[in-house]
C-alpha cells in the first residue's frame, strides 16, 4: 500500500491531549501527514473541536483532514463542567480531577474504532492516554506515542528518574550532574519536578502508566529535528532502545500568514496591527515577554516584570494571560501607575492581553530575545524563528529545556529561577532587567543570536524535501504501509 495512493491512502488518527499546548503541535502534525498525501481524522471533545477547526480553516489540506468529536465524562465529574481543556484549571486538585476524568475517554475512544470501516493504519495518541496502546491492539491498530516533549528531555527524564540524584545531595540547592546523561548536565533537588520526587500522587501515578504503554507500543513521534539534539536522539534511540522518529519542527508546516495566526485561541490583537508595529522597529531591537497558555503570574509578579522592562529600557511586545474568569482585565492591581500610557505614547511596547499570534511575531526580524517559561513549543517556535532566550521556566519538564538551551545549545541566559514550583518562583525586576540587558547587548549576547540563526536555517532545511525530519516521516510513513508492521 502506498501512502501516495489517492484512492486508498494511509489513513491516521490523531488523539491529543486536551490543552492547548498538546492540541496545536498535533494540529500541526495531521496537516504534515495530509501534506504527505495521507488522510488524517482529529479526535476531540465538543468544545475543543472549534480550536481544531479554526486552526485548519486557512490550511490547504484541510480536505484531507476531518475532526470527529467524542462526549467528555461531565455526568461522572460534574465539577468540570463546561470545562473540557486544563488550560481553564488553575487549582492542583481540580487539575487531578481532569486527569481522572480522560480516563474515562476510553470507552467513547473504543466505540470511534468499533465504527471505523475500514480501520486507521495507525493512531497518534498523547502520552496522557497510557491506555490507547491497549485500546488500539483490541483492534490491530499501532498505537504511536506523542509527548510534546524534545530527545534531550524525554532522556533527561528517564535519568534523573532511574538513579535518582535528588537523593545523593545534602541540600535542594547543591547541584549534581544528571547521571548517564551525555553532556555532564547540571541541576539541583529543587529544580526536579514534585511529582518526580514524590511517588504518592496522581500526576506520578500517570506518568509510570505512561512509561509503561510507551515501551509497549509501535513508537514515539518527536517534534524536534536531528541536527538540533543529535547526541540525545542517538541516546534515545540506541541507549534507551525506544523507537522513535523526529518529524519537526512541526510548526513550520504553516507557510500563510493566516496558518500562523489561526493556532491556538482566538488571537487578542490584529495580526496586521502587531506586525505593522514590530516593522517600525530594527532588527534584533524588540524583547517578546509570553508564558505560555497555563502560567498564571500573582499581579505583583507582573508589576516586577513591567519595572523590569522599563528599566532595561528596550522596546517589548508583552503577552498577558487574561484569566478566564475576570471579565474585566484592569491596571490598578498589576502595572505601575502609568506605565502603559508612557510606553505607548513613546513606542517603546505593546501589551497584548490574551493570545497572541506568536509564531508570526518570533519569525519577525525585529525581535531580539524570547523571555519564555521554557514550554517545548515555545523554545522549538524560537528556534525555529533564530530567536535567543531569557530562560523562566514554572513547571512540567520546562528546567529540563531550560538546560538544553542554556547548557548545550548556548542560546539563552536563565534568569535565575531555582525552584519548581507550578505557579512560578518570585524574581525581582532587577534580574529582569539585568537579564534582558545581557542578552540584547555586547559580544555574548550576539554569539547566541549567531548560534540561534544557524538552527533557525538547519530547522527549515530539516523539514525540506532531502532534510532529516523530512526523511524520518518518510521513513514513518514507510512503515505504517508494510504489510507487516
Amino acid at each position: 500500500m502506498s501512502s501516495q495512493n489517492h484512492h486508498n491512502p494511509l489513513h491516521i488518527f490523531f488523539f491529543p491531549f486536551l490543552a492547548h499546548g498538546h492540541l496545536i503541535p498535533t494540529i500541526d502534525m495531521a496537516k504534515l501527514f495530509t501534506s504527505r498525501g495521507l488522510k488524517s481524522t482529529i479526535i476531540t471533545t465538543p468544545l475543543n473541536a472549534p480550536i481544531i477547526s479554526k486552526s485548519l480553516s486557512n490550511s490547504p489540506k484541510t480536505p484531507l483532514i476531518q475532526i470527529l468529536t467524542i462526549p467528555f465524562p461531565h455526568t461522572d465529574f460534574p465539577s468540570l463542567q463546561g470545562c473540557e481543556n486544563i488550560d481553564s484549571i488553575s487549582s492542583p486538585t481540580s487539575i487531578n480531577t481532569f486527569f481522572e476524568a480522560s480516563t474515562l475517554l476510553q470507552h467513547p475512544l473504543e466505540q470511534v474504532f468499533q465504527q471505523s470501516h475500514p480501520l486507521p493504519h495507525c493512531i497518534v495518541a498523547d502520552m496522557f492516554f497510557p491506555w490507547a496502546t491497549d485500546s488500539a491492539a483490541k483492534f490491530g491498530v499501532p498505537r504511536i506515542v506523542f509527548h510534546g516533549n524534545c530527545f534531550f528531555t524525554l532522556c533527561a527524564t528517564v535519568c534523573v528518574r532511574l538513579h535518582k540524584p535528588y537523593e545523593t545531595v545534602s541540600s535542594d540547592s547543591e547541584p549534581f550532574v544528571i547521571p548517564d546523561l551525555p553532556g555532564n548536565i547540571t541541576m539541583t533537588s529543587s529544580q526536579v519536578p514534585n511529582f518526580v520526587k514524590n511517588s504518592d500522587n496522581v500526576v506520578s501515578g500517570l506518568l509510570s502508566a505512561c512509561k509503561e504503554s510507551e515501551i509497549r507500543s509501535y513508537g514515539v513521534v518527536v517534534n524536534s529535528f536531528y541536527e538540533l539534539e543529535m547526541e540525545y536522539a542517538d541516546y534515545y534511540r540506541n541507549v534507551l532502545g525506544r523507537k522513535a522518529w523526529h518529524i519537526g519542527p512541526v510548526s513550520l508546516c504553516n507557510t500563510k500568514t493566516e496558518e500562523k495566526a489561526n493556532r491556538g485561541k482566538e488571537i487578542s490583537m490584529d495580526e496586521h496591527e502587531c506586525l505593522k508595529w514590530l516593522d517600525t522597529k530594527k532588527p534584533n531591537s524588540v524583547v517578546y515577554v509570553c508564558f505560555g497558555s497555563t502560567t498564571n503570574f500573582a499581579d505583583f509578579q507582573l508589576k516586577e516584570i513591567a519595572m523590569g522592562l522599563e528599566a532595561s529600557g528596550k522596546e517589548f511586545i508583552w503577552v498577558v494571560k487574561k484569566s478566564e474568569k475576570d471579565e474585566i482585565f484592569t491596571e490598578e492591581s498589576w502595572l505601575p501607575e502609568g506605565f502603559e500610557e508612557r510606553m505607548g505614547s513613546e513606542g517603546k511596547g505593546m501589551i497584548i492581553r490574551g493570545w497572541a499570534p506568536q509564531l508570526l511575531i518570533l519569525e519577525h526580524e525585529a525581535i531580539g530575545v524570547f523571555v519564555s517559561h521554557c514550554g517545548w513549543n515555545s523554545t522549538l517556535e524560537a528556534i525555529s524563528g533564530g530567536v535567543a532566550m531569557v530562560t523562566w521556566p514554572v513547571s512540567a519538564e520546562q528546567f529540563y529545556n531550560e538546560k538544553l538551551v542554556t547548557q548545550v545549545l548556548k542560546i539563552g541566559l536563565p534568569i535565575g529561577v531555582k525552584k519548581w514550583s507550578g505557579v512560578g518562583e518570585s524574581v525581582k525586576w532587577e534580574a529582569i532587567e539585568k537579564s534582558v540587558k545581557k542578552t540584547m547587548e555586547g559580544e555574548e549576547a550576539e554569539e547566541m543570536r549567531s548560534r540561534a540563526k544557524v538552527l533557525s536555517q538547519k530547522a527549515r532545511e530539516a523539514m525540506q524535501n532531502g532534510g532529516s525530519s523530512y526523511a524520518d516521516l518518510s521513513s514513518l510513513i514507510q512503515g505504517l504501509a508494510s504489510p507487516i508492521r
